[in-house]
């Protein structure tokens, strides 16, 4: 494996959580939010992932057999999630139905948060290993001169 296909394979491994972040934030802001512009209480999303090429076309017929198994990640879609709401007794609130029901969307705040800490543990594990390339091809270069 070269140095810039490890780089690419980290990128999008540093792109895919950076989407999984904005969407688990996403989440935690909303997790009260009876109301949104297309109707009804916010609806969780998730982030759904897939694995991805890094190369070319070209250059997979130049590796040999063991890179070409190399895959990075990429983000395939946002979905919704099709959990219940919520349903809190709330008389008084303005979203409240005839029964004096309040429909919240079911975002549990720690699952969120260990989906941000998961997410957050897997940038710093990209960044890591860009910044180990980094130090490979500088040593590289000190021995080619």
């Amino acid at each position: 494996m070269d140095f810039m296909t490890a780089l690419d394979i980290a990128a999008s491994g540093l792109s895919t959580e950076r989407t999984s972040m904005n969407i688990t934030s996403m989440n935690l802001a909303n997790a009260k939010t009876t109301r949104t512009p297309e109707g009804g209480p916010y609806r969780r999303r998730a982030v759904v992932r897939a694995t991805a090429d890094v190369d070319s076309p070209f250059s997979k017929v130049m590796q040999d057999s063991m890179s070409r198994e190399l895959k990075g990640s990429r983000v395939l879609g946002i979905a919704e999630d099709s959990r219940p709401m919520k349903r809190v007794f709330e008389p008084g609130h303005p979203d409240a139905d005839p029964q004096g029901y309040v429909s919240y969307p079911d975002i549990n705040v720690v699952e969120e948060m260990t989906n941000m800490l998961t997410a957050s543990r897997a940038y710093e594990a990209g960044v890591t290993s860009i910044q180990s390339i980094k130090g490979m091809y500088s040593k590289a270069l000190e021995i080619g001169r």
